[in-house]
């Protein structure tokens, strides 16, 4: 695109937040294109696609705002002072002041200005504080459908319900599957107290796509209480699509809007309207998680920031100052965190220490993997924040000490701030190993179960964690075991899974270094238990639970599969859940 100085220069304002308006507007058309066609993969039995189109609606924001910067290049000159930038933020703000993703525009216009000027958030000149609420423009028509259900018999409710989404494809066997879900949702409004005259259903019409299943979104009212609902869709091939389960507990419900997991592709018109009615049954989850969730990860971030804002204006820097995370200190990141925020703050150290052999950029890349891998509920997801400023008065002096010991390059003091060049922010979770030292046998047991899906779901997602030391793994809120170290993971494609040679001799049994050679790429499960736990019922109970992971054969059926282009099916509930396994 040819760009010129505008006839009237006392305007240039207007046309730079223009071009801002016409880059957003172009991301968010192709942003609509994506999620529209999930649809059609989904009808398609088209998986690689919808991962690909997962992708690269990650990557699609950066693209967009690089190109709108480039733009405002070839109109203006970077170093326009910020009473100018105030103009042109006056002036975007009137052209979308009755957008309905209103704010999604206003984190656009902030991201554009960061990667102009290469600067932290900047209160005077940045939608820094949100413009109102949170929400966006209200849409000219209701997100959902209501079923009052006294006025049919439930089967029919029922049936009308799966009726509201005409899929291109056939059924495998529709009656079985309403029945299936009619006779659960008879139990649970009989185990709820019976029905009730003013008992509905209120369904979203937007569906959920996310690797292969679909899922259509509901709510419960019944009386005062809201209860969700989900019905996952699959697509199995040489089959007809068929309802795979009736998820009406709100653990199973946040389960799959988990932070741990990908994206959702949906047909969304109104993201504020879509996040109050998820809300309304998942009140645990902050505002920008379900941002996150719904594919506009960088509104969430917008959003997030904000959360954290508010909490350092209503909590104490006394008594809730910044700590280094409990646990073995990381080799590559240092880790700090607060008592009161469920968050934790990474930064990549300047220096490893031996044996390390990764460096910066590696780290980085690796957790822009995990952002645009499938994440199948088992790696943590993370905001990345370039040039984060904290309050200075929020740092314990061991925390602050630590952090200008090991990353000195990373971080700045200023006045009453402290500038931080590039941290990741995660979810707290306890380490593995620290939540093993106090649970009781069953929790142990339960956790040390999941610890073993983990690596298997990770596996079956093309993931290896490389490092599998408990350290390396965290233990949620609900006690689902997440992986959370990426420094050293690798494709299973990439790896060379290996038995250990026998020894030709008592003297190379005997010896402390292999007597094989060992490849860049080599692995030998056979060795894992050696180095994940001491010899004990630990270790003997995870044998048995999952004794396979630490066998070079079943690492190698999935590496052939995957090599094979097969999509594994990670269900994000449990076996037990669905109609027919």
């Amino acid at each position: 695109m040819t760009s010129s100085a505008p006839a009237f220069p006392a305007l240039l304002h207007y046309e730079v937040a223009h071009r801002i308006l016409t880059g957003y507007m172009s991301y968010y058309y192709r942003f609509k294109l994506i999620t529209k066609r999930a649809r059609i993969r989904f009808e398609t039995r088209d998986w690689h696609g919808t991962q690909a189109d997962a992708r690269s609606r990650i990557t699609l924001y950066r693209e967009e705002v690089a190109e709108t910067t480039r733009q405002l290049d070839e109109l203006m000159d970077r170093r326009v002072d910020p009473a100018f930038w105030r103009k042109v933020r006056d002036a975007f703000a009137e052209d979308i002041a009755h957008f309905n993703t209103r704010n999604i525009a206003e984190t656009f216009f902030n991201s554009v200005y960061r990667h102009t000027y290469g600067i932290g958030a900047d209160p005077g000149v940045m939608f820094v504080v949100r413009t109102g609420s949170y929400r966006e423009y209200g849409g000219m028509s209701p997100i959902s459908h209501s079923f009052v259900l006294h006025q049919k018999p439930l089967l029919q409710t029922v049936a009308d319900l799966v009726d509201h989404f005409p899929f291109d494809v056939g059924w495998e066997d529709r009656e079985r599957d309403i029945r299936l879900v009619t006779d659960r949702w008879q139990r649970f409004i009989d185990d709820h107290g019976g029905p009730e005259a003013t008992d509905r259903l209120e369904v979203l019409h937007s569906v959920f796509f996310r690797n292969k299943s679909a899922y259509i979104v509901g709510r419960f009212i019944k009386g005062n209480q809201v209860h969700p609902f989900i019905l996952p869709l699959l697509h199995p091939a040489n089959r007809g699509m068929l309802i795979d389960a009736l998820l009406l507990e709100a653990d199973q419900v946040v389960s799959i809007f988990s932070y741990h997991r990908s994206y959702f592709l949906a047909d969304i018109s109104v993201p504020s309207e879509m996040v109050d009615f998820l809300q309304t049954f998942m009140p645990s989850k902050r505002v920008s998680e379900l941002y996150n969730a719904i594919g506009f990860e960088k509104h969430g971030k917008t959003v997030f920031y904000r959360e954290l804002l508010r909490y350092f204006n209503h909590s104490d820097p006394q008594t809730d100052a910044f700590i280094s995370a409990p646990g073995i200190a990381g080799m590559v990141m240092y880790v700090f965190t607060t008592e009161g925020l469920n968050m934790v703050f990474k930064v990549i150290r300047d220096r490893f220490a031996p044996p390390k052999q990764v460096t910066a950029a590696m780290v980085k890349e690796r957790y822009d993997l995990v952002k645009r891998h499938d994440r199948v509920g088992r790696m943590a997801d993370s905001y990345l924040f370039e040039k984060l400023s904290l309050p200075l008065n929020r740092f314990s002096p061991e925390c602050l000490r630590e952090l200008r010991e090991t990353a000195p390059s990373k971080v700045e003091i200023h006045d009453d701030c402290v500038l931080i060049s590039h941290v990741y922010v995660e979810k707290k979770m306890t380490p593995l190993n620290l939540f093993l030292q106090t649970a009781d046998e069953a929790m142990a047991q339960k956790a040390l179960r999941d610890y073993g899906r983990a690596i298997k779901q990770l596996a079956a997602a093309n993931i290896f964690p490389g490092d599998l030391l408990l350290k390396n793994f965290g233990v949620t809120r609900v006690n689902r075991v997440v992986f959370y170290d990426y420094d050293e993971i690798e494709l299973v494609t990439d790896c060379n899974f290996r038995h250990i040679p026998e020894a030709r001799t008592p003297e190379e049994e005997m010896s402390g270094q292999p007597w094989y050679y060992v490849g860049p790429h080599d692995i030998f499960p056979e060795e894992f238990p050696g180095f994940l736990m001491r010899s004990g019922p630990h270790l003997t109970y995870l044998r048995q639970q999952h004794g396979e992971i630490f066998d070079a054969d079943f690492w190698n059926d999935i590496k052939r599969r995957l090599l094979a282009g097969e999509i594994m099916d990670v269900f994000p509930y449990r076996t037990g859940w669905r109609f027919l396994q």
